[in-house]
C-alpha cells in the first residue's frame, strides 16, 4: 500500500470557478475517470431536465443546495435514464453494437457488450452529481449526513497536516454523490455484515456473519458457499486436522473460514488487493471472538495467487476467481471481470506446483461466460489439460439470484439457465 502522503500528493485535481473566484480541489473517483473538465454550480433551483441535458453533455454539478435534494435529483435523473433506456430504437436509427471480432455471432455476447456499454453511460450521468467534503471528509450541506467514518474506512484516515478547511491547501475533495452513497451503503453492510449459515451458529445463537469492507465483493450470492461447504475432502490422505489447505484470492475470507470450520488444521488465506487483505484479517478475528475456535487456523497472506516458495504443499486448493474473461472498468469491478483469463489460468497453472500428492483444486466458477459466449466449455477445459490437471469430479448447483429471474434483463435467456460448479482437479 502506498504511504498516505504519496497517496494524496498522487490524487489529481479538480478546477471549477465559483463567485468568481478559481478553486480547486482533490479529485476522487474510485472508477478511474478524469475530473470533468467544465463544473457548474448548482443548488435547489436546478431542475432535473436542466441537469439531465448538463449531465449529457459531461458538466460536473457540483452541488451547493440541500444534501437530500440532491439524493432526489439523482434518482429523477436515473428515472430519465430508464425511461430512456425502454424506448424504441428510431426507424433507421442503426442499433448499437460490440466492437469488431468481439462479439461473434452470439447475439448473448453481443447484447452483454451492450449493456456493459450502457452501464458506463449510466455511470457517467449519475456520477456528474458532486459533493465537497472537508478535510476530515465532511460534508458541509444541510441534511448532509455524518459520512466521516464511512469514508475513513473506505479511503482511509486523512493524513496528519490536512487540517484546514482552505480549497487552495488542497485538503478539500470532491467526489461523485452516487460513490459517496455507495461508500455509506457498504459502511452500512460493514456493520450489519452478511449471515453465512455454513460458518455454524455464533454466541448470540444466530448464523455468524461475514462483514464486507467496500470495495471487496460481498458473499451474498450463497451458492458457490455451499458448495465449498460440501464437497467431499481428501481424507484419505488423513484426518481433516491433519490437511493443509489454501484459499487463493481470499476476498472477504469467508471461504477460508468455512475450510477451517470443516476442520482443516491449516488454511492459508492469500490476497493482493490491500483492501480484501484488511476485510479478510478483519473477518477472521470477528470470527474467533464469536466463538469459532476453528478460525484461529486461518493464517492470512499478501501474496499474488500462491505463498512464496518454501509454503507446505497443500491438500485442498480453492481458488473463486472472477467468472467473467471481460475487462474490468473499475477496481470495484476485478472481483467480476477477469481479463484474458488471467487469474484464472494463474490458479490453474500453479496447482501442480503447490499441491501435495493426492490433492486437489477446488475451481468455484460460473458456466454464465460460456452461456454469453465470453468462454466456450472446451477452452476452460483446454485449460485443465494444458496445466496437466484432470477433473475428478464436478459439483453444481443453480444460483437464485435476483438477476436470474428477471426476465425484462437483456441476458436473462443466459442468466435463467446458469450453473455454478465446484470442479474437483487433480494431477494428470
Amino acid at each position: 500500500m502506498m504511504p498516505k502522503t504519496m497517496r494524496y500528493s498522487a490524487m489529481p485535481d479538480i478546477h471549477w470557478t465559483e463567485q468568481d473566484n478559481p478553486r480547486h480541489a482533490l479529485w476522487r473517483s474510485e472508477r478511474g475517470l478524469a475530473a470533468p473538465k467544465r463544473v457548474q454550480i448548482a443548488d435547489d433551483t436546478l431542475s432535473a431536465d436542466a441537469a439531465y441535458r448538463l449531465a449529457s453533455e459531461g458538466v460536473g454539478l457540483l452541488w451547493r443546495g440541500d444534501f437530500q435534494n440532491a439524493r432526489h435529483l439523482l434518482q429523477a435523473l436515473d428515472r430519465r435514464l430508464s425511461k430512456r433506456a425502454t424506448r424504441k430504437p428510431r426507424a433507421g436509427k442503426p442499433a448499437v453494437t460490440a466492437k469488431p471480432g468481439e462479439a461473434g455471432d452470439n447475439p448473448l455476447t453481443r447484447a452483454f457488450h451492450q449493456q456493459r456499454m450502457a452501464q458506463a453511460q449510466r455511470a457517467s450521468i449519475l456520477g456528474s452529481v458532486l459533493i465537497t467534503l472537508d478535510s476530515a471528509y465532511g460534508v458541509a450541506l444541510r441534511r448532509a449526513p455524518d459520512v466521516r467514518l464511512a469514508c475513513e474506512q473506505a479511503w482511509g484516515p486523512v493524513p496528519k497536516g490536512l487540517t484546514t478547511d482552505d480549497a487552495a491547501s488542497g485538503s478539500e475533495q470532491v467526489c461523485s454523490l452516487r460513490e459517496l452513497l455507495g461508500i455509506i451503503s457498504a459502511h452500512e453492510w460493514r456493520k450489519k455484515g452478511v449471515a453465512v449459515p455454513e460458518l455454524g451458529m455464533g454466541r448470540d445463537k444466530l448464523p455468524r456473519q461475514i462483514h464486507p469492507h467496500y470495495g471487496v465483493f460481498s458473499p451474498i450470492r450463497g451458492e458457490y458457499i455451499a458448495l465449498v461447504a460440501k464437497a467431499p475432502l481428501p481424507l484419505s490422505l488423513g484426518p481433516a486436522s491433519s490437511l493443509v489447505a489454501l484459499d487463493i484470492g481470499t476476498g472477504t475470507g469467508v471461504l477460508a473460514a468455512v475450510l477451517a470450520q470443516r476442520g482443516i488444521g491449516s488454511i492459508t488465506a492469500t490476497e493482493l488487493a490491500p483492501r480484501a487483505l484488511a476485510c479478510a484479517q478483519d473477518n477472521i478475528t470477528r470470527l474467533q471472538s464469536s466463538g469459532m475456535a476453528q478460525a484461529a487456523n486461518v493464517r492470512v497472506l499478501r501474496a499474488d495467487l500462491y505463498p512464496e516458495p518454501g509454503h507446505a504443499l497443500a491438500h485442498v486448493i480453492v481458488c473463486n476467481p472472477p467468472w467473467l474473461p471481460a475487462r474490468a472498468g473499475s477496481a470495484l469491478e476485478q472481483a467480476v471481470y477477469d481479463e484474458g483469463s488471467q487469474m484464472l489460468l494463474g490458479f490453474l497453472n500453479g496447482l501442480n506446483a503447490h499441491l501435495a500428492p493426492g490433492g486437489e483444486g477446488w475451481l468455484i466458477l460460473s458456466d454464465l461466460a460460456e452461456r454469453i459466449g465470453l468462454r466456450s466449455r472446451e477452452q476452460l477445459l483446454g485449460y485443465i489439460a494444458a496445466a496437466g490437471l484432470k477433473v475428478i469430479e464436478r459439483h453444481d448447483t443453480v444460483p437464485k439470484h435476483a438477476k436470474a429471474q428477471d426476465n425484462t434483463d437483456a441476458l436473462y435467456d443466459a442468466r435463467s439457465k446458469e450453473i455454478t460448479s465446484l470442479w474437483r482437479l487433480g494431477r494428470l
